[in-house]
């Protein structure tokens, strides 16, 4: 279990509380400031929580190592699989690239789906946690139900790739500030994005690629999806490795 350590913006948060708390106790009749500033406190934390690439609430890896990006390796990855139509052919699409990438997969899709997350681990790629059910309601979870949500994919995963994820990432990247200390209790690290290109929700191949091209650069981690429906990475992922190839860069995993 790693040791979990409050970020800056928590330990002013609790602090700011503190004091508030204690100058209410003194002056009672100072409540109206003091309710206005914790409503104030609580809507920071909310937005540092919308905010899928912020490290106000703990580390939050947005790019490879600095050793990584000097050696010209750049890192795709995959949300929301498995899916039996999209994730066997963004699989062979890398092959045939000699590419590596991280799948970030649904616990229950990979239930379903349990020789498309063991053929991706067979072939060299890394599996990593995206939540057992990819709920809407994620951000909002209290401490036992994110320990329960979480550790549930983890065993999911280890049980058909014989290895424990390492990594995860949020659905849309959105948190609350309870996910840190769960992270640290299961060991996993919480990974975003240099940039995505909104497959998820386009399905112009042409306007993901362009948001993407720019990004296609040494360290970057760029962010597809191959869950159900979404099949513009098919189009897409042959432009970015086309791409990656054309700069030297080679695409890699796991993460670290």
């Amino acid at each position: 279990m790693a040791r979990w350590r409050p970020s800056p913006f928590l330990w002013g948060s609790a602090g700011l509380h503190g004091g508030l708390l204690g100058l209410t106790a003194l002056a009672p009749a100072a409540w109206p400031w003091t309710l206005g500033l914790l409503v104030a406190d609580h809507a920071a934390l909310a937005a540092a929580g919308m905010w899928p690439r912020s490290r106000l609430l703990g580390p939050n890896r947005r790019e490879l190592p600095a050793a990584a990006a000097a050696r010209g390796e750049l890192a795709l990855t995959f949300d929301d699989g498995p899916d039996p139509e999209v994730t066997p052919r963004v699989l062979d699409l890398l092959d045939a690239a000699g590419a590596k990438g991280s799948f970030f997969v649904v616990g229950e899709r990979a239930e379903r789906h349990p020789r498309l997350v063991a053929e991706a681990a067979r072939r060299g790629h890394a599996v990593e946690n995206h939540t057992l059910r990819h709920s809407p309601h994620f951000p909002w979870y209290g401490v036992r139900r994110l320990t329960r949500e979480l550790a549930a994919a983890n065993a999911q995963i280890e049980s058909l790739t014989g290895r424990r994820p390492a990594y995860f990432r949020a659905p849309a990247g959105l948190r609350s500030p309870l996910l840190d200390p769960v992270l640290a209790a299961l060991d996993l690290s919480l990974v975003s994005w240099t940039r995505r290109g909104f497959d998820a929700v386009r399905t112009d191949p042409g306007a993901v690629w362009r948001r993407l091209a720019p990004a296609v650069r040494p360290g970057a981690i760029l962010l597809l999806h191959d869950g159900p429906g979404q099949r513009a990475v098919l189009e897409v992922l042959p432009r970015v490795l086309d791409a990656a190839a054309a700069r030297g860069l080679r695409p890699v995993a796991p993460l670290g």
